[in-house]
């Protein structure tokens, strides 16, 4: 770029309940993979930055964590990250999940609609309070007819709360050009914050152990509970260019250690594959990856963790 006094570059938190299709947007908006997308709700635990271009403009995209009702000590540093994520940010995207506000007012919702609905009231109180104002994001508008989000973008923007509206599929990038323009518009003159092709700002022994609790969660959707975290507790550049890496995936109880293994190892052995193959794209070299699952009921309790994501252990 010719001219630095012309570029724009800032920061744009995407705020949302749990499940909302935040990651899927910071993925979509980047191109690249930088947050993990798994069906298990709250899997974003930290604020992860992923860069987006647009001309001139540079777009610092926080995906925070959920926002929901906390009740643990990791609830609450989840949630009081994603509200200093949309506090220090330029702009706000409030991403909500279309299908699931809708399937409420009709009163066709499962559980789950049931808790987003709830989040997502709970935020427009919670930018009220504080004085802020976002840019309405309505998500998964392929499985709603148009008179429909129509409807719900007025009753939304009724809330006072919202400068615009967009409507997007995240999923299959509808609309997400459009709202990349706009966030674009909103960042602040200045230099780049980053360098023009890359595409996140999150440690490789972090995004490492993010996308192998990803890989966890996908194929133990329904067997673990929200009860386990994963840390790269090695980390070694070899000689022939390759990479090894040592992972520990902790769980809460005995019980769910062999659930992770698998009979004869085989969840395990599947999870590190996936997990292999992932990053050796990721990293355009041979990944050495070798597992270890252990038991620890306080591994909530662990300020090294915390710190690790970047989380206030005492919110």
């Amino acid at each position: 770029m010719s001219d630095q006094d012309q570029t724009r570059a800032g920061f744009a938190a995407i705020i949302g309940a749990p499940n909302a299709g935040k990651s899927t947007l910071v993925n979509r908006l980047t191109g690249t993979k930088v947050s993990i997308v798994t069906r298990k709700v709250q899997t974003t635990r930290f604020p992860v930055r992923g860069i987006a271009m647009h001309e001139a403009s540079q777009i610092v995209l926080v995906d925070t964590p959920g926002i929901f009702r906390p009740r643990r000590r990791l609830d609450r540093a989840m949630v009081a990250s994603a509200w200093g994520g949309a506090e220090d940010a330029d702009a706000i995207v409030h991403l909500i999940d279309a299908a699931a506000e809708l399937a409420v007012e009709a009163r066709e919702a499962k559980a789950a609609d049931h808790r987003s609905a709830e989040d997502t009231r709970d935020i427009i109180e919670g930018l009220k309070r504080a004085g802020l104002k976002a840019t309405l994001v309505l998500n998964k508008i392929d499985l709603i007819a148009r008179d429909q989000l129509l409807g719900l973008s007025q009753r939304l923007f009724d809330e006072g709360v919202y400068t615009e509206v967009f409507m997007i599929s995240a999923e299959t990038g509808s609309g997400v050009d459009d709202l990349k323009v706009h966030l674009a518009g909103l960042m602040p003159e200045g230099v780049w914050l980053y360098p023009e092709d890359q595409s996140a700002d999150v440690s490789m022994r972090v995004l490492a152990a993010e996308i192998t609790r990803e890989k966890l969660y996908l194929r133990l959707h329904e067997e673990l509970p929200y009860s386990a975290a994963v840390e790269t507790t090695a980390f070694e550049d070899r000689p022939d260019g390759s990479v090894r890496m040592e992972q520990t995936i902790y769980v809460e109880r005995e019980s769910q250690r062999p659930i992770v293994l698998g009979k004869g190892g085989q969840t395990l052995r599947w999870i590190g594959q996936k997990a292999r193959e992932e990053l050796a794209v990721l990293m355009d070299r041979p990944v050495h990856l070798f597992l270890n699952v252990k038991v620890d009921p306080r591994w909530q309790e662990s300020r090294a963790l915390y710190a690790q994501f970047g989380l206030d252990y005492d919110a």
